[in-house]
């Protein structure tokens, strides 16, 4: 009995510190570990919430950078037909305007850049600082297709300026900041994120423009659109809007863009255009099925000038330009977007596919002057301003050759004929109307209004 009562005694009390050992290693590693894992939760937290995006350093650098630009301007007032009635027609005064934008200094020197539509018309333009003095501009240049403008103010200071960010490099959803100057109110900062690149808002297709959410109103036009770095990736441009005010959606012509053309002006004056000298539109799976093609992605060359940099280096007809430097080019947009930034005489690297076959051509662009564009058989050429004068044209552009056989018959009529409009668009340039037609998204016939050498207008389908 006695011996039976020890041994119930050592197993109960076996029993009892085998427990009290569970609980106090097993559960207190437990907890341990509950706790390991929480403070490696909350630090991954805090990781996360350390290095927010900060807007501050990007922000105060740049407003120091964009001017307000005011454009003086006059204009005729319209006549009033019942003082003309009672008193004969009478000259109206002119009178003064006023317009408003914005600009970025781009050098220490005190050279802005700003669209040409802030400046267009101006008699006199004046610039204000962000600390509020005022210095007159004049312009050293325009491009009026890309809609940027060059000024050039003299301080006695060197002046605060921006640097150009890398427009190529943009990714969609990438935060930026707008800075401008909308309704006078000046140096307000807007940020938003990219929510397209190489939008194209017009016939012709040559622009190509960064398209943000970032908040843009009358007045900020030629303001920057700046990356988190404050480096200067695109110059506001307009909104999309019917009431005329922001409804979510601003466009900005891109940095690299911008800076070729502000190197062009200082450097000749004007702006010099490399072209390939091809002829073509971009390929929808309507075309690729009826030009019995395997894919529907890339630019189709249908003619190539003769002289032309594409000619020398190889290019056909019914090539496919899937790539230009390693860009994809599926648009007419994407071709224009890659040509936007170059000179004559660069070099590009032009991949195509013929056959089915992958090649890649180097390709020395051409002088847009020393290229008449072709199209179905219809060589242009630019009018000069004396002509222009001559025929008491505003626009049009020269027809110096007709090959195409089904207008054979009205060759003589047509070579040296005025063409002034197609589908309805004036035509002001040569690469206007050369852009027109290459950018129809489905092949068509052309409405062309033509005066001929008799002064007759005539109207002609291609």
């Amino acid at each position: 009995m006695n011996k039976l009562s020890s041994l119930l005694v050592v197993s109960l009390l076996s029993g009892i510190i085998t427990l009290g050992g569970y609980k106090f290693f097993i559960e207190q590693r437990a907890d341990q570990s509950e706790i390991s894992i929480a403070t490696s939760a909350a630090s991954k937290a805090g990781n996360q919430t350390e290095n927010p995006i900060d807007f501050s350093a990007a922000a105060e650098n740049t407003v120091h950078t964009v001017v307000h630009v005011k454009n003086l301007s006059y204009r005729t007032a319209p006549s009033n037909p019942i003082m003309e009635y009672f008193y004969g027609y009478q000259n109206s005064p002119a009178q003064p305007q006023i317009g408003i934008g914005s600009g970025v200094i781009i050098s220490e020197d005190g050279y802005i850049v700003t669209n040409n539509h802030v400046i267009a018309g101006a008699v006199e333009l004046e610039v204000t600082l962000n600390d509020n003095t005022s210095y007159p501009a004049r312009l050293i240049g325009t491009d009026k297709s890309m809609d940027i403008a060059l000024l050039k103010i003299d301080t006695p200071k060197k002046l605060p300026y921006i640097t150009f960010g890398d427009s190529d490099e943009i990714k969609l959803g990438e935060w930026v900041l707008a800075v401008g100057n909308p309704y006078n109110l000046n140096s307000t900062v807007t940020a938003g994120i990219i929510s397209a690149k190489a939008r194209n808002l017009s016939k012709s297709g040559i622009q190509s423009f960064i398209q943000t959410d970032a908040v843009v109103n009358s007045g900020n036009s030629g303001g920057a659109l700046v990356n988190t770095k404050g480096e200067l990736i695109g110059i506001n441009t307009m909104i999309s809007s019917n009431t005329g005010s922001y409804v979510g959606y601003s466009f900005a012509v891109p940095s690299n863009v911008t800076r070729k053309i502000v190197q062009d002006l200082m450097e000749f004056g004007n702006v010099q255009q490399g072209v390939l000298g091809i002829q073509g539109f971009e390929l929808t799976p309507a075309l690729a099925k009826e030009k019995k093609l395997e894919t529907n992605r890339g630019f189709y060359v249908e003619s190539v000038n003769k002289e032309s940099g594409a000619k020398k280096a190889g290019l056909q007809s019914g090539d496919i330009i899937t790539q230009i430097d390693k860009k994809n080019i599926l648009t007419f947009v994407d071709l224009n977007s890659v040509l936007n930034t170059k000179r004559p005489n660069d070099k590009i690297s032009v991949t195509v596919k013929r056959q089915e076959k992958d090649m890649t051509l180097d390709v020395f662009l051409s002088k847009k002057e020393a290229i008449n564009p072709e199209f179905n058989g219809f060589t242009f050429q630019d009018l000069s301003v004396d002509e222009k004068k001559r025929l008491k044209l505003p626009y049009g552009i020269r027809i110096t050759s007709v090959s195409n056989e089904r207008y054979a018959a009205y060759q003589d009529e047509l070579e040296g004929a005025v063409l002034l409009t197609i589908n309805g668009t004036k035509i002001e340039s040569t690469q206007n109307a050369i852009e027109i037609l290459n950018n129809s998204k489905i092949k068509k016939q052309f409405r062309m209004e033509i005066i001929n050498r008799k002064g007759e207008l005539i109207r002609l389908l291609l």
